[in-house]
């Protein structure tokens, strides 16, 4: 029986690793730059939701939706992407540490903003909006690397199968060509003569130790 050669495994694609880990690491500077600035005025965040509120309520939200509501709902948006891109960059097995990444990123930044900012205000709906957006992006993550997941299972048992099926059929078009294949006859030299007995002289006869043992054999004593 031959053996069979395996060979090395093939090269894993850290494709989604390495995008994943870039955007989040971009991401996050994003958020520190805009959570950190010391001084808020300068990113012209009142005017900005002023402008939201006004397009808001044209277009039909109740005016009981004001600026605090819209920084709750901000900040559940800002976490978003972050969750989405930490549940891309961690493995498969390991989703489950961005439940407490997520949070302790965002109790870190409000802190820093209670202690360290003077111009900023830190609170607990702040925490609760950026980990209810981070859970979101990740939950979305987590949906999408599943659904990969089960495409790239069918597409293998599916390349499988019709591996599996053109075996099956090649075999049944071997055996198909063996039942209705004709037996040749065979050649002249093959086949078997049938054996020529040759009465042996008599002197080999007498010779033979066999020949007095046949009832052919003389029985009359010579007398000397």
């Amino acid at each position: 029986m031959s053996e069979i050669h395996v060979g090395p495994p093939p090269p894993r694609s850290y494709a989604r690793l390495w995008v994943s880990t870039l955007l989040l690491v971009l991401y996050t500077a994003f958020v520190l730059l805009v959570t950190m600035w010391p001084r808020p005025q300068d990113l012209e965040f009142d005017s900005i939701a002023s402008r939201v509120l006004r397009a808001l309520h044209n277009l039909g939200v109740p005016e009981t939706f004001g600026y605090d509501k819209l920084e709750f709902t901000a900040n559940i948006a800002m976490f978003v992407p972050l969750g989405f891109l930490l549940g891309l960059a961690l493995a498969r097995k390991a989703w489950w540490v961005a439940l407490f990444l997520l949070p302790a990123f965002s109790a870190g930044i409000e802190l820093t903003q209670g202690f360290a900012l003077e111009s900023r205000v830190s609170t607990f709906y702040d925490v609760m909006a950026n980990s209810i957006g981070g859970f979101l992006g990740l939950l979305f993550a987590m949906i999408i690397r599943a659904m990969i997941h089960v495409r790239d299972r069918t597409m293998i048992e599916r390349e499988l199968w019709e591996r599996r099926r053109a075996a099956a059929e090649l075999q049944r078009q071997n055996a198909a060509r063996a039942a209705t294949r004709r037996p040749q006859p065979a050649p002249a030299w093959a086949a078997q003569a049938e054996p020529v007995y040759v009465e042996p002289d008599p002197v080999t006869r007498v010779l033979d130790a066999d020949f007095w043992a046949s009832p052919d054999a003389p029985t009359q004593r010579i007398s000397v």
